[in-house]
């Protein structure tokens, strides 16, 4: 998935000093090409196998609506038309451009959700890399754009270019923890962690009172150790979003291609920012922005996150050391603790 990697290790479930009243309640499944984990509680007699089942209706429904993989998905369907008017594709994906073309104004053009022809360009759909010339990347560049794409009204959407295409993998996660999210507090729970491939969403606290507790896992290929661990707000809903240059790459002749394309190049990164975090209510909204303020690089991403007062960890890499800074509203939160 273009600019999307996982980076969140687990949920740390302290020990408590005495038995906790309620149980947590959890269970797991794939979907979306990774796995996910649900752990919740409630003080209220609730059905386990009806949430479930809930769940999988919603992350079945978000496959129909979202995925790149299915043609017979709603956006595929609007991919593969050529249709230069109003297509419906339902306020789910009107929802997503919206936000997309807001970060994509606030970036210059750096986060794009039609960046899906430089992306296949490069191999990085596969498993072999294919260095382009300039001219193809500049005949790649003719097809990508926020600015090609027109929202009509809440479900409708239209196409300026005809070949223009929408990928929305760089969401995608963060918006189906949240519809999984609001699913659960409309039953009523109102104590839970929702984790897809990493990206999550916290309400409440566990059932001993005490907060739930994020790991962030180091930014380095080939180990998986934790770099910071997170304690997260208990009165407040909050999303933990990471993405990440060292998953997914490829090395050729000494130099490293990350998958993290510049939409405005047509080029794989090429700074030192290895890894951003970011801490917002709105796993949407804070899917986005990790992917945008890595794609821009430590100097341009932190003064746009602290331009748009965004919660966000930056981690660079110095020969062998990682070194970290915050944005300025990080720095100041209250709510949050980050060891």
């Amino acid at each position: 998935m273009w600019g999307r990697l996982v980076l969140l290790l687990s949920v740390l479930l302290a020990a408590c000093s005495s038995e906790p009243q309620y149980q947590l309640q959890k269970f797991e499944g794939q979907a979306q090409g990774t796995t996910f984990h649900i752990t919740y509680w409630s003080e209220k007699a609730i059905d386990n196998k009806a949430i479930e089942a809930q769940v999988q209706s919603i992350l079945e429904n978000i496959d129909k609506t979202l995925s790149n993989y299915r043609p017979d998905s709603t956006i595929e369907q609007f991919n593969a038309s050529t249709s230069t008017e109003s297509q419906e594709v339902g306020e789910d994906i009107v929802s997503l451009i919206r936000v997309a073309q807001t970060v994509y104004q606030l970036s210059h053009g750096c986060f794009d959700l039609t960046i899906k022809p430089l992306f296949d360009l490069w191999g990085f759909q596969g498993d072999t890399l294919t260095i382009p010339d300039q001219a193809a990347i500049n005949q790649g560049l003719t097809q990508v754009g926020m600015d090609k794409l027109e929202v009509i009204d809440d479900t409708h959407l239209l196409k300026k270019q005809a070949n223009v295409r929408v990928d929305v993998s760089a969401v995608a996660q963060g918006f189906s923890v949240g519809k999984i999210s609001d699913a659960l507090q409309e039953l009523g729970i109102e104590n839970y962690m929702v984790e897809i491939g990493g990206e999550l969403k916290t309400h409440g606290h566990k059932p001993d009172g005490l907060a739930w507790r994020i790991a962030v896992e180091k930014p380095i290929s080939g180990e998986r150790t934790i770099h910071k661990i997170i304690t997260m707000p208990k009165d407040e809903p909050m999303s933990v979003m990471t993405s990440g240059t060292y998953r997914h790459y490829f090395d050729v002749n000494g130099q490293r291609y990350s998958h993290i394309l510049d939409a405005r190049t047509g080029r794989p990164v090429s700074h030192n920012l290895v890894g951003v975090t970011v801490l917002h209510e709105n796993p949407t909204i804070a899917d986005a922005w990790s992917t945008t303020l890595l794609c821009l690089g430590q100097q341009e991403g932190m003064q746009l996150a602290n331009n748009e007062k965004i919660n966000a960890i930056f981690i660079r890499q110095q020969d062998s050391e990682l070194l970290e800074t915050q944005s300025d509203a990080l720095r100041v939160a209250k709510d949050l603790t980050i060891q």
